[in-house]
């Protein structure tokens, strides 16, 4: 599945939990890393305003389909993909490292969940090693030169797998520098992954998931931050659906 974002393609190139597992085993066991961002209506109006957003994504290495509209547009699109949350992949992706012996960074939030996450991890996860919590300040700059020392002791504390829960775009750009900056090190860009595994925030019950009304429970819990949100993201909603529908129909044609 592909989405045309201000003249450039932004595509999801993990269609499945399968791959996203295979992919990211054999990245450890080749010693290398990657850098894993998870793309939603959000994201895609993000990305037509911001430059640096665009540059980061063509960075990614993995990017799976976060939302169900994105979903909902790739088979409208006759290209399938299955739905995997960068929250949701937080425990699949621990298991493996613990499994292969990779160590793991969390970064972002506050010391206060890192701890709580941590915690949480370690207990659910067998083997699974945290070697590195670091909360970022107010007003990080993913871009700056406080990024590069950030990176640097995640390197230095010889994590494999760094879970970055920044919120997006500071994520996705700080995956880009990880990217250059340690090589060798796998960044997952999570969101509030973090927060709902230390109990820090709340992510929507099972029903509201179940529905594929996640996003209506968090508007109604907090109608002043998201209402605007998730109206600019209902915006841009028949233009991609439309999109879709001409991919279907000229892989028809092809």
């Amino acid at each position: 599945m592909e989405f045309r974002v201000a003249g450039e393609t932004i595509r999801v190139t993990v269609p499945t939990w399968a791959a996203l597992e295979a992919r990211v085993a054999e990245r450890f066991a080749q010693r290398k890393g990657f850098a894993l961002a998870t793309i939603n209506l959000d994201h895609l109006v993000k990305l037509r305003s911001s430059q640096a957003f665009r540059t980061a994504y063509a960075a990614q290495d993995l990017v799976t389909a976060d939302g169900n509209p994105i979903v909902w547009m790739s088979r409208l699109a006759g290209r399938p993909v299955a739905l995997i949350p960068g929250s949701d992949a937080i425990l699949p992706l621990a298991r493996i490292a613990a499994r292969q012996g990779v160590g793991v960074a969390l970064v972002g939030s506050t010391e206060v969940a890192l701890s709580a996450a941590k915690s949480y991890l370690e207990r659910e996860v067998r083997e699974l090693r945290v070697v590195c919590t670091i909360a970022p300040p107010m007003g990080f700059d993913p871009s700056g030169s406080a990024a590069e020392d950030l990176l640097h002791r995640v390197a230095d504390s010889e994590a494999r797998l760094c879970f970055l829960a920044l919120g997006a775009p500071k994520q996705e750009i700080l995956a880009a520098t990880g990217r250059r900056v340690a090589p060798q090190v796998g960044f997952a860009s999570i969101g509030a992954g973090l927060d709902f595994l230390a109990g820090t925030q709340a992510r929507a019950p099972d029903w509201a998931r179940r529905f594929a009304l996640e996003w209506l429970w968090r508007m109604l819990t907090s109608p002043g931050r998201l209402g605007p949100r998730y109206l600019k993201c209902m915006a841009i909603l028949p233009g991609q659906a439309v999109r879709a529908l001409i991919l279907r129909l000229t892989a028809r044609g092809t």
